[in-house]
């Protein structure tokens, strides 16, 4: 679905990017892990777009992505970004919505349309689908940033931190809806922080470091030697530590 070869990018004295390469497959839960500053959000950005590589080059579907058309783009690949700008004071369904954009649609015919309502469902959001946005709170603005990105359709997700701010009730959640999205043929890449849940939950993992990509693994192969290695941290493996497994309510 997405290759990256060599991709590099430097903002004026800044190397962000150093000779990055993967591929993000269809079907799959790609997690991009690493520490802070390891270069994870401006990966996702350049595969977006929405930062220009100073080298390497990006393919969708076997096209450079500098020949696939904007909207084009926009209909392929859905981008959810780490920081959520302020809501105007517009109704939720309205802001789910603006995902139906890439294909010109707009008003009450792009409120209405079934991709919209199905991403508030499954987001669990249509309980607040009349709520002034700017009336959310961090978690439900979250999920309202991820049910715009599901309104498009698109068959490649690009997610930066989309559990970062939600109770483990809505992650465990937005994971089983990420899990299923990938089962129907989705490419799924997705920026994590919890270990826990992207061993669980992804089928791969790239791991990167200070720009670069370390190592591109199983979740199996995630051994405590490459946690310290990539994170500078000890890891301790518990058999009877309290983690949250499954949510035993819809979420609301």
């Amino acid at each position: 679905m997405l290759t990256v070869t060599d991709l590099s990018c430097q903002i004026g004295e800044r190397q962000l990017l150093r000779s990055a390469s993967a591929q993000f497959a269809a079907g799959h839960v790609t997690g991009l892990i690493g520490p802070n500053g390891a270069g994870k959000s401006t990966l996702l950005r350049v595969m977006a777009g929405l930062l220009p590589a100073s080298a390497g080059h990006v393919s969708l579907q076997g096209r450079p992505l500098a020949e696939v058309a904007p909207r084009e783009r926009a209909r392929l690949m859905a981008y959810m970004p780490q920081d959520i700008p302020p809501f105007p004071p517009m109704p939720v369904r309205e802001i789910a919505s603006l995902g139906r954009l890439p294909y010109g649609e707009a008003g009450q015919k792009a409120a209405l349309h079934p991709a919209v309502s199905q991403a508030l469902s499954l987001t669990g959001l249509e309980g607040l689908a009349h709520r002034a946005a700017n009336q959310l709170s961090g978690g439900e603005r979250a999920r309202l940033m991820l049910a715009r990105a599901l309104s498009t359709q698109a068959p490649l997700l690009l997610a930066d931190e989309a559990v970062a701010a939600l109770d483990p009730a809505h992650a465990l959640s937005v994971m089983h809806l990420l899990r299923d999205l990938a089962a129907e043929g989705r490419c799924i890449v997705l920026v994590i922080h919890d270990l826990l849940l992207a061993t669980r939950f992804c089928d791969h993992l790239v791991l990167m470091k200070e720009g670069a990509i370390v190592q591109s693994i199983p979740p199996a192969d995630l051994t405590d030697d490459t946690v310290r290695a990539v994170y500078g941290v000890t890891t301790r493996r518990i058999e009877d530590g309290l983690v949250p497994w499954e949510s035993e309510a819809p979420i609301r």
